[in-house]
């Protein structure tokens, strides 16, 4: 492997948290607020480390599968990295920990946090804090990529070792394309919704930093109450649908968009996720009905709000989901888990994956009665391929496991099983919030430093998809 190849794409990723380390700034300077400092230091720190490599290493495009998944992960960890340099140098209630918890918890759009007074941290950082959802929202390599002018064979690599297997295989186009697409998506989204909330009288600030962890399904809010904060009925509804469409395939979206296509509504898997998201928010209306709200139209809007908040993993929240009833809780777990589908923002076990699982379950159903028959997997009229199945069902198998190992751990440092078990699957799914102490109103600062950093572990790893990480580490036996 050829560590000049990965210095220079890693360094490309850190002059792009540079330049948004540098806007940030840029708020800060127009607020004077205390932040500008820490902001400057860091945007020159990550600059220099950045444009340092690619002074003594030439540009290439032959870039193998191994130095493709080591720039990959190197840039995920990079960019966490310099992320929580503004937290430490600004103080406040950040130590060390506390700053690479919440800086992973940015770039992976998990949302959750440590802070307790969100609204205590000066603008310009607060930009920072939300600026990382939208860089980690789309992928670090894949915005970086999307703005290159060119990185041919290089570019389908590290796009393949970006992506979700699951995604990969559902994108109909070429890789150039096919980064175009997200960044038009993206884009468009956060502007549209920063549009939407600014006439729904949502101020200019809050506006942009809550498209950006709407778009992201990240969860970041500048307030302490999150959107509960503006009580109004027209900013959730906004927020709701934008959680909703960013929780979608981005290039079933284009499609819809750009070429007129209907191939959005046929999409089985789009048809699960907005049923199952229908379903949920209808059960748990019922399930709060009378015990937590006592009418109906308030019961809807705060069931569907919780419900399209941890089902897309944005982690928003209008509700304090811990004081409901436990049908509701189990419910809302499922959805942690599950999530959104594959080609969007959204973490989670994806609503593919568990398309997938149904479909090989009742074709092994259908093996046990037929021995002899061939009975493919189909996904909108086409065969899933053997390969991606046995990864799709691989994979749903080690996401619990890690979700279960990691609650374990946490029960071992004496925190409370709801909680622990909670907060891992929010942890793993990129979700944010979960239960208990870390329910949709409090926060992680609870945990003791350990826990804090076995969840960072599980934010890398879900975002990641556990594949890249794991194969990162055991790197010294690959072939």
């Amino acid at each position: 492997m050829r560590l000049h190849v990965v210095f220079r794409y890693s360094g490309i990723v850190l002059i792009l948290n540079a330049g948004f380390l540098l806007v940030s700034s840029a708020v800060s300077a127009l607020e004077a607020d205390t932040a500008l400092f820490p902001l400057l230091y860091s945007a020159v720190v990550c600059a220099l480390f950045g444009v340092f490599p690619l002074f003594f290493v030439p540009p290439t495009s032959d870039i193998s599968g191994k130095e493709g998944l080591v720039i990959v992960v190197a840039s995920w960890l990079l960019s966490c990295l310099v992320g929580l340099l503004p937290y430490v140098l600004w103080g406040g209630e950040f130590t060390f920990t506390k700053a690479w918890f919440e800086s992973v918890s940015g770039f992976t759009t998990t949302g959750s946090t440590i802070l307790s007074d969100i609204e205590a941290l000066p603008l310009g950082l607060l930009f920072w804090r939300s600026t990382t959802h939208w860089i980690g929202g789309i992928g670090i390599i894949v915005f970086t990529l999307a703005v290159l002018p060119s990185s041919g064979r290089a570019g389908m690599i590290l796009y393949r070792m970006e992506m979700s297997s699951v995604a990969v295989e559902s994108f109909n186009y070429r890789t150039r394309k096919v980064l175009k697409i997200l960044l038009f998506v993206y884009v468009g989204l956060t502007l549209l919704q920063t549009l939407s909330l600014l006439i729904c009288g949502m101020g200019l600030f809050d506006a942009v930093t809550t498209a950006f962890a709407t778009v992201a399904t990240g969860g970041f809010s500048p307030r302490n109450l999150s959107v509960a904060h503006y009580g109004s009925l027209s900013i959730e509804v906004v927020i709701m649908v934008f959680m909703v469409l960013s929780g979608l395939h981005f290039g079933l979206l284009f499609a819809a968009v750009a070429e007129r296509s209907g191939d959005l509504l046929r999409s089985p898997v789009a048809r699960y996720y907005l049923l199952a998201l229908m379903a949920g928010t209808l059960l748990i209306t019922i399930n709060v009905h009378g015990s937590v709200y006592a009418t109906w139209s308030e019961s809807l809007r705060r069931a569907s709000f919780q419900v399209l908040s941890l089902g897309t993993s944005t982690g928003f929240a209008t509700a304090d989901s811990s004081v409901w009833p436990g049908f509701a809780q189990l419910l809302m777990i499922f959805f942690t888990l599950q999530c959104a589908c594959a080609g969007s923002t959204s973490g989670g076990i994806k609503a593919d994956r568990l398309v997938i699982f149904w479909k090989s379950v009742k074709r092994y159903l259908k093996k046990i009665q037929h021995p002899k028959a061939v009975v493919p997997v189909r996904m909108g009229g086409e065969v899933v391929g053997e390969n991606l199945l046995e990864a799709s069902l691989v994979y749903l198998s080690l996401y619990l496991g890690v979700v279960f190992v990691s609650s374990m751990i946490l029960a071992f440092m004496d925190v409370d099983a709801l909680t622990a078990f909670s907060g891992s699957a929010a942890a793993m799914g990129n979700v944010g919030p979960g239960f208990g102490k870390v329910g949709s109103m409090a926060n992680f600062a609870s945990l003791p430093d350990a826990g804090l950093w076995t969840l960072s572990v599980v934010m890398l790893l879900g975002r990641l998809e556990i594949f890249g990480l794991v194969l990162f580490v055991f790197m010294g036996r690959w072939k």
